[in-house]
């Protein structure tokens, strides 16, 4: 009977999740429920499964809202009123518009209006009013009464009791960011809208019944019905299931040429025994439509790589979908797909960051927009978040904000503590409310029926449509996603085999990975760990770790791209694989059952294949179950009844086959261990394939694979780094240049200009336009010359006088500074002075003026954010600078000072939930070293930032890999310039 409830969907809003609606109707004896959410269809689904658990008759519907203010309530006759229903608000959302006054005409939809002085004089054949329970009293003698087959029952429900108004509240006032005592009561629920069981809702309408009447024959005519599960997705990609079948056929043979010229028997097989399972689970289009986008991607010479458990199939790698050969890697065939399995396999393709967008739009293009869509995401109220949405609407200072988000205790008592109280109560309530929709990091759905028959959809700034449900839900309801990701490691790639052919005139297939794999100069820069800027493998974690792996084969390289992810190191597999590495005879497996499944990894599950392994083959689980058990990992599999139910099987399997308990619980950890984290040994594969193009470029073309590195931007450290990694490499760094540098950074034999693009407060109009006007017009000759054909502001100009980039006039800055003032004028004018005829530049004689290095470095790190010179050259002379990190295995088990130049830090907390540290620093020749900061050093000598360090500490080593313990350290003062650009404000007071 209740046909306008909200959820917690109607964003900032509604209050209860679409399971505490059918609970609560349950409760209350209700059998039959509308969920309208207001502009929103994202719980539509959950909604239905939920009610359906009950008993209950789910029905749909939207409600319209205009300034805030109800308009109109739509529900769904039928699953075609539904599509409707999202056709229509996603037009309005598409064109960026408020619903009109009167609802639209729809052939399977009802339209309850609110009893308003705007009601239209004649209602149409499907529209109604709604009369709420206080208004009852009001028809009387009424007009309305004169139209009683047109009134039905409008009881919203957004929320359940006295606390659920209160929490609408406080969410109404972070909405409008407002404090709570000036919250305006339009727009927000009235108290009464709470369910009540059917006779007190049945009472409020006693005098009226021919109301109650008109809605239950309402209610009666409209019906939602829907199979959960079934295959939703584009069923073919050329219109023909029997042309697809022939198409991938011939494509996938014609890539087994190309990849295997020589045969393989064995990749035969696979190939027959892949094609005939995808044709059986009829996954031929998603295959295909995945071909498709690659076939594209190459077309326009797109940078990519795919991945995900797709990457365990021969018959991608022959598409030429994934560059992981499945039988080199000896991948799990099931872990891709087996005859148990409903859902298709996961591509995850990656493309470069600023080329993704494209191959975005190629799937609309080719399927119709109709029919794609992006996924959305949940941002939810989280944790520190939601207490400081809620301090700012009870008004609380910003101190009083910290101290709670802190969970620090204040010391005043009295009414400010209530609030405090009450702001930890609704915090609490709040956890998990979905706050407003985002977009899924890369997910694409392309559906058979035009994807407004399941959702609404919006249109976010990226300016493609994306739907109102999650992956979670897109999958339950069998539609499943292509994964179209980006990541700027592809860009390095690409931009270097540019980049390579522009200055060297050498043409390199980047995918032609096999000779990587055995080439000498790559196994030495992964043995040494000299992988900064190559993708997955550059952070200080992954360069000990290949170190202490003494990796250099592709194999290695494989299983430690797996192992440095979190879980399995937070479980301490990591340090048991790198023992069990270093010393294989001295594995002790947990069972012989264990030694045959993870030999190859000397008795730690390492991939997600693994897990699947032993779960099917150890404890008996049948390969669906064991699917269900990788979903649940990678969190990709919500229901936690049936989760529930495989572990117990687990254990009553392991119980069976007479494993002790300790074994079993032991070998369940480390299943558990890998939650959240886990990667297919596919995955691992691409990426480490990833990374050997890298670290070519890096071997071979080291100047334009960091020059292609530093204009990406986006790796795991700062510029700064960066282009000390060029220099270390041979470049000579220059700095901005207005006859020489681009936007973007350029290199010009080993001369290596960085962009405009780094001038923090250079516009971005000036940084385009400098080098596009030299292009067109020719080099400037000087500084006058410069600013009459940009037309640049005195603002900017200094900028590019600061950075040193007018230096080929010969001319000082300070001599730059006088000839600008001339051309402005000693008024502070944006443009320069209108001149009617071109006259030649004045010289200007002006006495010799002391300048120093450590003043254009100090320009240098204000505009760039760094010096260009090597950062020990501003340290003051030490008496003391320590060791260098090429000595330290000299030193091993010794206490020794180093100096160092910071370069990052990584937090962490100790079992006991104490703050400790890993740091990352440069010495004065450049080499990096790590040191480790336990929790009482930390305390006491704790890194304050960038600059100098003077470092005590102990040297160790773990593997070979040596680092300091540091038992103290000091931060170092930097030389210090001239008293900052003292003649400035005289040149500026100047009548010139």
């Amino acid at each position: 009977m209740y046909l306008n409830c909200h959820s917690h969907f109607s964003l900032c809003h509604g209050v209860m999740s679409v399971e505490e609606l059918a609970e609560e109707a349950l409760r209350l004896g209700i059998d039959r429920l509308v969920l309208a959410d207001i502009h929103n269809t994202s719980g539509c689904f959950d909604f239905v499964k939920a009610c359906c658990e009950r008993q209950i008759t789910p029905l749909l519907g939207l409600e319209f809202r205009i300034a805030g203010r109800l308009a109109y309530i739509g529900i769904a006759r039928s699953n075609k009123g539904f599509r409707e229903l999202n056709e229509y608000l996603s037009l309005l959302n598409l064109k960026a518009q408020s619903p009109p006054d009167r609802p639209p005409l729809l052939n399977e939809v009802y339209f309850v209006l609110p009893w308003t002085d705007r009601l239209p004089g004649r209602l149409r054949e499907q529209e109604y009013i709604g009369i709420r329970p206080s208004e009852v009293l009001r028809l009387g003698t009424h007009t309305l009464s004169k139209q009683k087959d047109k009134l039905v029952m409008l009881s919203p429900v957004t929320f359940k009791d006295k606390a659920g108004h209160n929490t609408h509240r406080l969410l109404k006032a972070i909405q409008a960011n407002t404090l709570l005592s000036k919250l305006s009561a339009e727009g927000c629920a009235l108290s009464d809208e709470v369910m009540v069981d059917k006779y007190t809702l049945m009472s409020a309408y006693h005098t009226q019944p021919h109301i109650i009447r008109n809605t239950e024959q309402l209610l009666g005519c409209c019906s939602f019905q829907f199979e959960f599960g079934t295959d939703k997705n584009k069923k073919t990609f050329t219109g023909s299931y029997y042309e697809d079948s022939l198409l991938l056929e011939r494509e996938a043979w014609k890539g087994f040429r190309y990849r295997y010229p020589k045969g393989s028997n064995e990749a035969e097989e696979r190939v027959k025994k892949e094609l005939g399972i995808i044709q059986k689970l009829g996954f031929n289009a998603y295959f295909l439509i995945t071909w498709d986008i690659i076939q594209f991607a190459r077309a326009q010479q797109f940078a990519h790589v795919g991945r995900g458990s797709g990457a365990n199939s021969i018959v991608a790698y022959c598409l030429q979908i994934t560059d992981a050969d499945p039988i080199e890697l000896d991948l799990y065939f099931e872990r891709f797909l087996n005859p148990y399995r409903s859902s298709p396999p996961d591509f995850d393709i990656d493309f470069s960051w600023n080329e993704r967008d494209r191959v975005i739009k190629h799937l609309f293009e080719r399927h119709g927009q109709k029919h794609v869509a992006l996924l959305a995401t949940y941002n939810t109220f989280q944790g520190r978040s939601v207490i400081r949405e809620l301090a700012k609407v009870f008004g609380l200072p910003k101190h009083e904000t910290d101290a709670l988000v802190e969970g620090r205790k204040l010391t005043q008592q009295g009414p400010r503590d209530d609030i405090h109280r009450l702001i930890m109560k609704y915090g609490e309530r709040m956890q998990n409310m979905p706050h407003h929709l985002s977009i899924h990091a890369g997910g694409v759905l392309i559906s058979e029926e035009p994807i407004n028959t399941y959702t609404a959809v919006d249109l976010p700034p990226k300016g493609f449509p994306i739907t109102h449900f999650d992956m979670m839900v897109a999958e339950d309801i069998g539609l499943y996603k292509y994964d179209i990701l980006s990541q700027r490691g592809l860009g390095h790639i690409r931009d270097a085999v540019e980049l390579v052919a522009r200055n060297k005139g050498e043409q390199i297939d980047i995918h032609q990975t096999e000779p990587l794999k055995q080439d000498p100069a790559i196994k030495q820069l992964i043995r040494e760990g000299r992988t900064i800027g190559c993708f997955y493998v550059e952070s200080p974690a992954m360069r000990m770790l290949l170190k202490k792996l003494r990796c250099e084969d592709y194999l290695t390289l494989v299983a430690a791209s797996s192992i440095i992810r979190p879980g399995v190191a937070r479980s301490g597999m990591m340090k048991a694989y790198i023992e069990r590495f270093n010393n294989p005879t001295m594995v002790n497996y947990l069972h012989p059952k264990m030694e045959e499944l993870l030999k190859e990894t000397f008795g730690v599950m390492v991939y997600q294949e693994d897990v699947i392994k032993v779960a099917h083959h150890f404890a008996g689980l049948d390969l669906a179950e064991a699917d269900v058990l990788r979903r649940a990992m990678s969190g990709k599999f919500r229901s936690k009844k049936e989760f529930a139910r495989i572990v117990d099987r687990f254990f009553e399997n392991c119980r069976q086959y007479g494993y002790p308990d300790e074994l079993s619980k032991e070998v369940w950890r480390q299943i558990e261990s890998f939650s959240g984290y886990s990667f297919s040994k596919a995955h691992s594969a691409s990426f480490a394939i990833e990374s050997f193009q890298s670290l070519y470029l890096k071997a071979y073309h080291p100047l334009e694979f960091m020059t292609a590195v530093i204009n990406n931007f986006g790796g795991f450290y700062r510029t700064e780094f960066y282009v000390h990694e060029a220099r270390l490499d041979g470049a000579e760094i220059q700095g901005p240049c207005v006859n020489r540098s681009e936007y973007l950074s350029s290199l010009q034999g080993r001369s290596l200009y960085l962009g405009f693009i780094h001038l923090k407060e250079l516009e971005y109009t000036v940084a385009r336009r400098i080098a596009e006007e030299r292009q067109a017009g020719g080099d400037y000759t000087g500084l006058e010359n410069l600013i009459r054909r940009l037309g640049i502001s005195h603002e900017q100009v200094n900028i590019l006088i600061r950075i040193g980039a007018l230096r080929f006039t010969g001319k000082s800055k300070r001599q730059l500074y006088w000839e600008a003032i001339g051309i402005y004028g000693h008024e502070k004018r944006k443009e320069p002075l209108p001149v009617l005829f071109q006259t030649e530049e004045p010289v200007f004689e002006l006495p010799q003026l002391p300048h120093t290095f450590l003043e254009d470095a100090q320009d240098e790190i204000e505009l760039l954010g760094f010096a260009l010179c090597h950062p020990f050259d501003l340290l003051p002379p030490q008496p003391n600078i320590g060791i260098s990190q090429k000595e330290m295995m000299q030193h091993l088990g010794r206490e020794v000072t180093m100096t160092g130049y910071l370069v990052t830090t990584k937090d962490v907390r100790t079992i006991k939930g104490e703050h400790m540290q890993f740091g990352t620093f440069i010495d004065y020749q450049g080499q990096y070293f790590d040191t480790t900061h336990f929790p009482p050093c930390l305390a006491r000598y704790p890194l304050r930032g960038r600059g100098f360090y003077r470092i005590e500490g102990l040297v160790v080593a773990d593997f070979g890999y040596p680092s300091l313990e540091v038992i103290g350290l000091e931060k170092l003062p930097m030389l210090q310039a001239l008293p900052e650009k003292a003649w400035e404000p005289a040149l500026e007071q100047s009548t010139y």
